[in-house]
């Protein structure tokens, strides 16, 4: 099924204007996620609104927004005096400026999206603006309303497409001088230098995401499919700690060597994972691992969800679990 747009209205440049969607460019859905149950009934919990004072439970036609003031004192805010004040990039993303893309500090970035064209018309406005930022090699900056509030907006060329990222204001970045104020000024050898960069090279390589793995998340997807197997648990062994470092050029040696040892294997299971992933075939989407999950057994799968799964395994939970499949590479 098609993701539902955040947002719908227009995207304007000074008088060219066009329908757009605004579509959220990544997801976290296809992660395993838990719900809370109650361990004796293996019912979920249910979260009820309540008044902090009397107790008594609060419809919503009751709750309205409070800004506090003072303790037990607010000032009530209606939703009809908030749209009142709404902007009007409620509905419109203005284009105000562009700037160079390495202008915008990296802090600043919240998440991306995809801003298509909404509709079968505005199609040629859409791509007039697209082609101006692409020729001009910047970033077009705009305001977008989204869940009542004003977002600045980076908008830049990707493939046929534009991609928006939200941006965060400058009251919303810490300055990094009470954190690194403290830091030591130390003064570094040559050799210690030369030593880490031979380090950095050997490890050094092409930005490939499609060959990450989510190791706890292939971790989550174990533990479950043997819980629902009725398989043993074997508690993980505490590993062992590796000591403080009195000797900083004897450990960048060492790293050295071990860099060396491990070179070749790594390379044979880089390669591997290349060939792995230019052989399945391209989906529409990005699959999460969640398909690695065994089947639920059992009506609308809600009692094997909420209680501890048999220590007999079902037909089904002793068909092979696949492994993990790699995300594939997106755009």
């Amino acid at each position: 099924m098609a993701p539902r747009a955040n947002w719908k209205g227009f995207l304007r440049l000074s008088l060219v204007t066009c329908p757009v969607a605004l579509y959220p460019a990544t997801s976290d859905t296809e992660k395993v996620s838990f719900n809370q149950i109650n361990r004796k009934t293996g019912h979920r919990i249910k979260y009820l609104k309540v008044d902090a004072e009397t107790g008594d439970e609060v419809t919503s036609e009751d709750i309205v927004k409070g800004y506090k003031v003072d303790t037990d004192t607010y000032i009530e805010v209606t939703k009809d005096e908030l749209d009142d004040i709404a902007l009007d990039s409620t509905h419109t993303i203005d284009i105000d400026e562009f700037v160079p893309k390495a202008d915008i500090d990296n802090r600043y970035l919240i998440r991306p999206y995809y801003l298509v064209p909404d509709g079968k018309v505005g199609h040629d406005a859409y791509a007039v603006i697209r082609e101006t930022i692409r020729s001009m090699n910047k970033v077009a900056i705009g305001r977008v309303v989204l869940t009542n509030r004003e977002h600045i907006i980076a908008l830049e060329p990707l493939g046929s497409g534009l991609m928006g990222t939200l941006l965060r204001y400058p009251y919303e970045v810490r300055s990094e001088q009470e954190y690194f104020d403290d830091i030591q000024d130390v003064k570094l050898t040559r050799d210690m230098l030369d030593l880490a960069k031979h380090i950095v090279e050997k490890k050094s390589g092409a930005f490939e995401p499609e060959l990450f793995e989510d190791h706890y998340e292939t971790a989550l997807i174990d533990l479950i499919n043997k819980k629902r197997s009725g398989m043993p648990i074997a508690a993980k062994a505490t590993p062992k700690s590796g000591g403080n470092v009195i000797n900083l050029m004897d450990a960048l040696k060492k790293s050295i060597a071990n860099e060396k040892d491990a070179a070749p294997a790594a390379k044979v299971a880089k390669e591997t994972a290349k060939e792995t992933a230019k052989a399945k075939k391209p989906k529409k989407r990005v699959e999460g691992q969640r398909e690695m999950l065994l089947p639920i057994a059992g009506k609308g799968g809600k009692d094997a969800a909420a209680k501890t799964a048999p220590k007999e395994a079902t037909k089904k939970a002793d068909k092979p679990v696949r492994a993990p499949a790699r995300a594939k590479k997106a755009g």
